[in-house]
């Protein structure tokens, strides 16, 4: 059944109130064709219960020769307000953006939070933002991951399916999501609830192996046949395997692009309630797929952009079954958190 939208506003109401929205404060809703009108209602009708200003922004769809299918995470690195000194204006006036259409790694989406505008992106169906409404006891685990993140200075990921995978760490800030925007400059994602980061450049050595009931985002389906990826200084040299494997060769080599290859983020998910069985219920069309990059106790394993590399190329690969290292100390063991500070008791690894 859908989520009426007298709970979806709820929901909005309560995320807002996370946010520290204020009475008085000037709310922009940024929308185009791909925004879902349900998000984009109940957002409004919410912050206007909360005595918010609104206001709604439709811009330009955003279209790349190199995207292939509707999900918007095919191509990162620019969008229509990049260039649009009109729409930045509007959004730099507002103490809180939020976003239908979805932005990420762009210009203008910096220019913006360097104002002191804070962000919150929605994507995903109600359906799944009712489910996975942030709480400040998520907020508090995922700033605890970002911690233990932050004191390393490497990186292990193992797995008996065959993954070894050795990094660097400490050049690059974490990305810590866990689902509202409660300081100014912020930018996050509902739903959501991980840590990741860039390795250092050149540093990521070994085998990736991904394993059947893995997912490849954005082709939102699950691995069926073994995947053995070979890295050598941070870019993947080799793909073997079978048709998974080819698709995902094939499609990488698309975009003509070497950095397509290179290893972006990794990190971990923290979040219980999101359901690694989630994707294979919606329609494509429907889902980016946070559920899947949050879902708790995966290794998010990611290429593409990161640091001086502007590829269009972005990959999100949700495993299960990993461990993670940071320096000596597990955070991860087998898809199970096990690091006291983050951990959920009852959560049964998926």
């Amino acid at each position: 059944m859908p989520v009426s939208s007298i709970q979806l506003t709820q929901c909005w109401k309560e995320v807002l109130t996370l946010s520290n929205l204020a009475p008085g404060e000037n709310v922009l809703i940024l929308t185009s064709q791909n925004s879902d009108l349900r998000i984009v209602d109940a957002a409004w009708q919410a912050a206007s219960e909360l005595q918010a200003r609104v206001v709604k922004l439709e811009i330009a769809p955003n279209w790349d020769v190199c995207e292939v299918g509707t999900d918007p995470t095919t191509v990162c690195g620019s969008s229509p307000i990049d260039d649009d000194p009109m729409a930045l204006a509007a959004m730099k006036a507002a103490d809180l953006v939020i976003d239908t259409v979805f932005l990420l790694f762009t210009p203008g989406q910096r220019a913006v939070l360097e104002s002191g505008t804070r962000i919150l992106l929605a994507y995903e169906p109600p359906e799944v933002l009712a489910r996975i409404v942030p709480t400040p006891e998520d907020r508090r685990r995922v700033l605890a991951a970002r911690d233990s993140y932050a004191h390393g200075r490497s990186i292990t990921v193992t797995s008996a399916a065959g993954t070894r995978l050795t990094a660097s760490i400490g050049n690059y800030p974490i990305t810590a999501e866990y689902g509202y925007v409660d300081s100014a400059g912020r930018w996050d994602h509902w739903p959501s609830g991980f840590v990741a980061r860039l390795p250092d450049d050149n540093t990521a050595e070994g085998v990736v192996v991904l394993a059947p009931g893995d997912i490849i985002l954005p082709f939102k389906q699950y691995v069926q046949t073994p995947i053995t990826l070979e890295i050598e200084r941070g870019t993947i040299v080799r793909i073997s395997g079978g048709l998974d494997a080819e698709f995902l060769d094939s499609y990488l080599r698309g975009f003509n692009d070497p950095e397509a290859y290179a290893v972006s983020h990794l990190g971990w998910g923290l979040q219980p309630r999101a359901r690694w069985t989630s994707l294979g219920l919606y329609d494509k069309a429907a889902t980016i797929g946070m559920e899947a990059r949050s879902f708790y106790g995966n290794f998010l394993f990611s290429t593409g952009p990161g640091g001086s590399r502007r590829t269009k190329a972005h990959l999100d690969i949700p495993m299960r079954r990993c461990s993670f290292y940071v320096d000596d100390q597990p955070m991860v063991i087998e898809g199970d958190v096990v690091a006291p500070d983050q951990r959920v008791e009852g959560v049964i690894p998926q």
